[in-house]
């Protein structure tokens, strides 16, 4: 996407795509490390995954006044850094046979405190960097680098963990955050608003902003109801197909890559997609997509498993582009740092929910059954859009400072 990548973003995008690559080998070498180096417990599966996003639910609201007060070019090379030291720990223990559950979950909680610092500051650098206009095109760019790490990444991580073990192969993802450390550190930021460098706004603003606006609110609503339910099946896929299925890390890694590379198509026509269907039938039909995956891996037949990494592979952009250009059009600047943290603290926080529920249900429920449950789940979040005015949105609105009034502190 030259029309995008282009002057400080692409510095911004290269370091995204660089750290992208290396995370996606831990997307599925770290879970293979608690399950077949430390067997993991249901249990221990599901409050691994809750450990990497409890930081968005305790810390998600005064992340946006740290984002919104501090230097994001130095948030992102510091997350950076932090995130290597946290994840090349990992070989060393086992090198040293050190390794513990325990360990995983210290790694998972403060690398997760760094992503959500990180990522808020990514998201509120980006409108800087770029016209209005690129917007969409500028999500989906970075959407790609996602889509990409998640084609080939997987993949190269099922054949690494059983040619180097999973512990080794998770040392590449820690050199990936040194490259994008360096990519980052070469950022020019640019000067921002004085509302937006040093203002007093109450922590709950950015709920004010996210729940006032006829858009926004049923947006938020059905991004948390969603990603709660996906949650709750996310932990559970490896373990399903290792212990249910008795695939090997090869073959898992192939699976996760095979949604992965819907992803990149996904992601290439979302702006298109987006623009033929209208934001709000986008984001929605998108939404459904991705829900079906459940049902189909409960099935437990080879090509329907395939079938399900496909559809929410796919869907994952159709939504995720159009969701992100709606909250980085509609926020005004000085509170787009505030309410970025804030939707994190309620999305990707609330997975801290999904995750724990999702070992406590496959325990007595079974895996197969709980699988099933977090799609009905997902297919529940497409309501509160279905039944709102963005579903017949069709393009994208713009909204002023004025139009959000949020308190401040004396």
């Amino acid at each position: 996407m030259p029309w995008v990548v282009r002057g400080e973003f692409r510095k911004l995008w290269i370091g995204q795509a660089v750290s992208a690559g290396g995370t996606a080998i831990t997307t599925v070498a770290l879970p293979l490390v608690a399950v077949v180096a430390l067997g993991a417990t249901p249990f221990e599966m599901g409050l691994l995954a809750a450990l990497t996003v409890l930081p968005h639910l305790l810390f998600g609201l005064p992340a946006g006044v740290w984002v919104d007060r501090l230097s994001l070019r130095r948030l992102l090379v510091v997350s950076d850094v932090g995130r290597a030291l946290l994840l090349g720990a990992i070989p060393v223990l086992s090198a040293f046979g050190l390794l513990r559950m325990e360990h995983l979950y210290v790694v998972a909680l403060l690398a997760g405190v760094l992503t959500l610092l990180s990522d808020t500051a990514s998201m509120t650098l980006l409108p800087s960097l770029l016209a209005r206009d690129d917007l969409m095109r500028a999500n989906s760019a970075s959407m790609l680098n996602q889509t990409v790490a998640s084609t080939t990444g997987p993949s190269v991580a099922g054949f690494l963990v059983q040619l180097v073990s999973a512990p080794f192969a998770i040392a590449f993802d820690a050199l990936s955050f040194v490259v994008s450390a360096v990519s980052s550190s070469l950022l020019r930021e640019p000067a921002r608003t004085p509302a937006a460098a040093g203002s007093r706004v109450r922590l709950s603003a950015g709920l004010r902003v996210l729940f006032a606006h006829p858009v926004l609110r049923p947006l938020t609503i059905s991004a948390t109801i969603g990603a709660i339910a996906g949650a709750v099946q996310g932990p559970l896929i490896v373990l399903y197909l290792v212990r249910e299925l008795h695939w090997s890390p090869a073959l898992v890694g192939v699976a996760i890559t095979v949604a992965g590379a819907a992803s990149v198509v996904g992601a290439a026509v979302a702006p298109a997609y987006s623009t033929r269907l209208g934001l709000g039938r986008a984001y929605l039909s998108g939404q459904v997509l991705a829900s079906l995956g459940g049902v189909l891996l409960a099935m437990a037949a080879t090509p329907l498993v395939f079938l399900a990494r496909l559809l929410s592979g796919l869907g994952m952009p159709l939504y995720g582009v159009p969701q992100r250009t709606l909250r980085q059009s509609l926020v005004p600047e000085p509170l787009l740092g505030q309410t970025t943290a804030t939707w994190r603290t309620l999305v990707i926080g609330g997975q801290t929910l999904g995750a724990l529920t999702s070992g406590l249900l496959a325990g007595p429920l079974g895996l197969r059954l709980t699988l099933t449950l977090s799609t009905a789940g997902m297919l529940l979040g497409t309501l509160p859009v279905a039944l709102s005015p963005l579903r017949r949105l069709s393009s994208t609105p713009t909204a002023s400072a004025s139009e959000y009034k949020p308190s401040r502190t004396t």
